[in-house]
């Protein structure tokens, strides 16, 4: 939104959080998450318009574009509701109980996460994105919006029936318990799984949209390590060479995209998140650990080099994220017309830098909305590199100083474009997580400079988010209350000191992850059905106390803190941790 565009400022204007900044000019009346905005509710007996996203998601801008930022949609909602904006990344607690409302009650979710419930906080209709106007047989803002208002104040029994549905539900959720203990046979049981999942022709687990998953590679490798079964590596190093090759990868500036649109690899979506970069730094370090292929070991230098390039705050934290957007649209910044790389590179380089990465004239990628070729061009490796050595009878070094010398014109030129928005948030979590990164792959590489990056980060974190008795801060703004943090603040920093130890065998690093795991045990372990709660004995109460086992795009805290605690157990020779 460009300044001719604001109009008056809301409640958000006071807020430190991007996201909710991106919303301050809105003409909803947007509040942050309050309970002077309930009392409000309570007051005027309007139900919460609850939305909920985070600033580098796609479809949060559209749904803001279309509805947020029309004045007509604003003043039905500003006469219907009391409107509330909540940043899923700041508050994964909110976001993660409500996220599991919207997935019971739809079959599936997503963001921006639109909850519409009582003042007491209950839910009773749960979506996703919501058109402007009605299509496809799916409510739009227009249409819904008085539609609620009329259920409310003339069917209000329809109300109360399904929010006493949900509050039983709920209830029966958490008094719910799992008793399945851990086998060797549910080892064999995860890999035949990924296995059946596993996708022969392009790599990577299922068809589309495709994610990278890296802990399923580095679980595959133990698996492999464990029991000598050469298949699990061989999805482990298919998986990992289509996506370097793929447009996942960002050839010019390095990093991945969050995930691929299609089974090969080949159209992301284009945003960068920091946990995915972590995490696979990790998989192509242990890959490089595993063969000794040095394609590997770039790999995930390459990464690191983004991080450190882009992603890294001068006092050593790490930034949330980068948009896929830039000048209101997905990919901008990172697709190229063959005309503007033949401007830009020698004659005798560009047809090498085209047919290495399959520039087209026409582009080679369909535009999501009309199914045309654009113009426009993902750069992915498609020929192998030894049928350009013949076609070009150079020597590979010498196509390899070739292909990197025209990378970094491109993206001297690259840099002069508008850069998609950066969330400069700086979470214990995600933090964590990169510092294992870090550590794992300075251990490995025997490179220094990342052990003493993260340490710079290690210290960061004790010093500002770390409280003398162990607690720690998800989230910190010097203009509010700091956020509590969350089982995995918790479970994923252990995991960064543990690593950072095992890198430099420094006491004061595993005596911290020490204290952070007896905290964790105190405030966060379930003691009638084993496990921890997301959230502390100190958080928010919410309408229920989430538990999470999944692993989804990043490993869940329970899975990251069992391994911490088999792990300081055998470090330590404590059975409590065990």
């Amino acid at each position: 939104m460009t300044n001719d565009d604001k109009g008056t400022k809301n409640r958000l204007i006071d807020e430190k959080n991007p996201y909710l900044l991106q919303h301050a000019y809105d003409p909803v009346d947007w509040h942050p998450w309050t309970e002077e905005a309930f009392e409000k509710a309570k007051r005027e007996d309007k139900p919460i318009f609850l939305s909920i996203g985070y600033s580098t998601c796609h479809w949060c801008h559209v749904m803001a574009k279309e509805s947020f930022r029309n004045k007509d949609v604003a003043k039905m909602m500003n006469d219907t509701f009391v409107s509330i904006k909540v940043d899923r990344e700041e508050r994964p607690d909110i976001d993660s109980v409500y996220m599991d409302i919207c997935q019971k009650m739809n079959g599936s979710g997503g963001w921006p996460l639109t909850i519409i419930m009582t003042p007491e906080k209950v839910p009773f209709i749960a979506a996703t994105y919501i058109p402007l106007e009605s299509e496809f047989g799916r409510k739009g803002m227009l249409e819904i919006i008085p539609w609620i208002e009329h259920l409310w104040k003339e069917e209000h029994n329809k109300i109360v029936e399904q929010t006493e549905l949900i509050k039983t539900a709920l209830s029966e959720k958490s008094e719910s318990s799992h008793t399945e203990g851990v086998t060797e046979e549910i080892i064999h049981r995860t890999y035949t799984y990924l296995a059946n999942n596993f996708d022969n022709e392009n790599g990577g687990f299922g068809t589309s949209p495709k994610f990278p998953s890296p802990h399923n590679i580095s679980y595959l490798l133990r698996y492999w390590k464990r029991t000598g079964n050469p298949t699990a590596l061989q999805m482990v190093e298919r998986t990992l060479q289509a996506m370097r090759k793929g447009g996942i990868y960002d050839h010019i500036g390095f990093g991945f995209h969050r995930y691929s649109t299609d089974s090969s690899w080949l159209v992301p979506h284009f945003e960068k998140m920091l946990y995915d970069q972590a995490l696979l730094i990790i998989a192509y370090t242990e890959a490089y650990q595993a063969t000794y292929k040095e394609e590997y070991s770039n790999t995930a230098n390459e990464i690191i080099e983004y991080i450190l390039r882009d992603m890294t705050s001068p006092d050593g934290g790490f930034y949330c994220a980068e948009d896929a957007d830039s000048e209101g649209v997905e990919g901008r910044f990172y697709t190229w017309e063959l005309s503007e790389i033949e401007s830009i590179l020698s004659c005798e380089d560009h047809p090498i830098f085209r047919d290495v990465f399959n520039v087209l004239p026409e582009g080679n990628f369909l535009e999501k909305s009309t199914h045309q070729l654009s113009g426009k061009n993902i750069l992915h490796l498609e020929k192998d590199m030894k049928s350009i050595e013949k076609q070009y009878n150079i020597p590979r070094k010498e196509i390899d100083h070739i292909i990197e010398r025209c990378r970094k014109q491109l993206f001297s030129t690259r840099e002069k474009r508008i850069h998609p928005s950066k969330d400069d948030k700086i979470l214990t979590d995600w933090n964590g997580l990169m510092l294992a990164a870090l550590s794992i792959s300075g251990r490995v590489m025997g490179n220094k400079r990342y052990i003493d990056i993260a340490k710079k980060n290690a210290d960061l974190l004790i010093s500002e988010r770390m409280k003398e008795n162990g607690e720690l801060y998800h989230n910190y703004s010097s203009n509010k209350e700091p956020t509590i943090g969350f089982l995995d603040d918790y479970a994923f920093f252990t995991w960064g000191l543990i690593e950072l130890y095992e890198a430099t065998f420094e006491v004061t690093y595993l005596a911290k992850a020490l204290q952070l795991t007896d905290y964790i045990i105190e405030n966060f372990k379930d003691t009638e059905n084993g496990g921890f709660f997301h959230t502390s004995n100190k958080s928010e109460t919410l309408l229920f106390r989430k538990k999470e086992i999944y692993d989804g795009a990043i490993p869940s805290g329970n899975s990251v803190e069992l391994n911490n605690l088999l792990r300081l157990s055998n470090f330590t020779g404590n059975p409590q941790t065990k």
